[in-house]
């Protein structure tokens, strides 16, 4: 039975979900086909595992300065370099990943989908070194490449648009491996789902405005100065707050009220992200790549707060360039920015069109359905 191998990494959460889409893309497309989904850093040490980790969050979350200077600095333009640098972290990672090695010799994969960068250097020196002889295709989960996500050895490239695919070319990729599919979102979102279904089933106004703040990633003094202004605006409309898993957001704004036109929902952990999506007019969120990609397949606009210096901002400038949102770096602009678009309803439509226009629900199934015509054709 053909098996296939999708190698993410738990640094963030988006790697793990285009993983996952992927996955059940796969399962669809190909039923017959085995599919395993591993996290990297699985397999180094769980020491080694929380440090990488603690050190992702402190660096992008509470060092952006650095975080930004180690990013751009490992990003080059220059093809050698990229090329030497790209070895180094595949010579510096493999020693802590052995076990990794061991697991792909006893699966043989039929193929490896790497979706972050870790894994893709790791495998892109191992078929150097002739100890992989199977395709291996890369799925770019960012708007703008970093020279990481090149290696010669990889066979195919799905990336999120053609500005994305224009820079892997100049990094070295040839045309003819780039496939423009869009980032692999949950297979949900492609599924039909009304604004007023959705309101209806989660007992939210069918009448006026909702909004709808993603804040679980961003500072909260910062969230709540946001919620407490918005609340102010005279448009009517819904503010649904989701603090997710962040208990110091829900403590932040525990006590801020509604106001004479907005009525407040604060919501901590939810599992219905792409019904609430579905039910906005409009989403203020981060800029990470499969949360931008999910609203976008959705087609709802947004404003982009607090992007991450490097990759977030890469993003932020994509959905502000394609007309799909708009991109604040002050908090204190938010709330006149939403009583703004909201009593411009022109705007808004416009917004929402591009947002469709942009958007690739289906991305996960179209890169499924590619690789599976690819490895079902004959080597020549």
């Amino acid at each position: 039975m053909p098996g296939i191998l999708i190698l993410y990494t738990s640094l963030g959460t988006g790697h793990r979900t285009a993983a996952l889409a992927l996955a059940e893309a796969l399962a669809q497309c190909a039923p017959e086909t085995t599919v395993v989904t591993e996290d990297a850093l699985d397999y180094c040490s769980g020491v080694v595992k929380k440090a990488l980790n603690t050190a992702y969050l402190q660096s992008s979350e509470r060092g952006p300065k650095l975080y930004k200077a180690a990013y751009e600095a490992s990003d080059s333009a220059d093809f050698d370099e990229a090329l030497g640098l790209n070895r180094l972290i595949s010579i510096l990672g493999g020693p802590l990943l052995r076990d990794m090695d061991a697991m792909i010799d006893a699966m043989q994969p039929d193929a490896i989908i790497c979706t972050m960068q870790l894994p893709l250097q790791l495998m892109a020196h191992r078929k150097q070194q002739g100890a992989l002889h199977c395709p291996l295709y890369v799925v770019v989960t960012d708007f703008v490449a970093h020279s990481t996500w090149y290696a010669p050895e990889a066979d195919g490239y799905f990336v999120p648009s053609a500005l994305t695919r224009d820079m892997m070319c100049r990094r070295g990729a040839r045309a003819e491996q780039i496939a423009v599919t869009g980032i692999p979102v949950p297979l949900t979102i492609a599924e039909e789902k009304t604004m007023s279904a959705m309101r209806e089933r989660h007992g939210l106004p069918t009448e006026g405005a909702v909004v709808s703040l993603f804040g679980g990633g961003i500072e909260a003094e910062r969230i709540r100065l946001i919620v407490d202004e918005i609340a102010r605006i005279e448009t009517p409309a819904t503010l649904a707050v989701v603090s997710g898993r962040n208990e110091q957001l829900a403590e932040a704004i525990a006590d801020v009220p509604s106001g004479p036109h907005v009525r407040l929902l604060k919501l901590g952990a939810i599992d219905y992200v792409d019904d609430l999506v579905a039910a906005s007019d409009l989403v203020i969120t981060k800029a990470g790549g499969l949360i931008v990609s999910e609203i976008l397949g959705r087609g709802t606009p947004m404003i982009i707060i607090d992007p991450l210096p490097g990759q977030e901002e890469w993003n932020a400038d994509m959905v502000a360039a394609c007309g799909a949102g708009i991109q604040l770096r002050m908090a204190e602009m938010v709330p006149p920015a939403t009583a703004q678009l909201l009593g411009n309803l022109d705007q808004l439509m416009a917004m929402r069109r591009q947002a469709q226009s942009t958007g690739r629900p289906r991305a996960a199934l179209d890169i499924a359905s590619a690789i599976c015509a690819q490895l079902a054709t004959p080597a020549s």
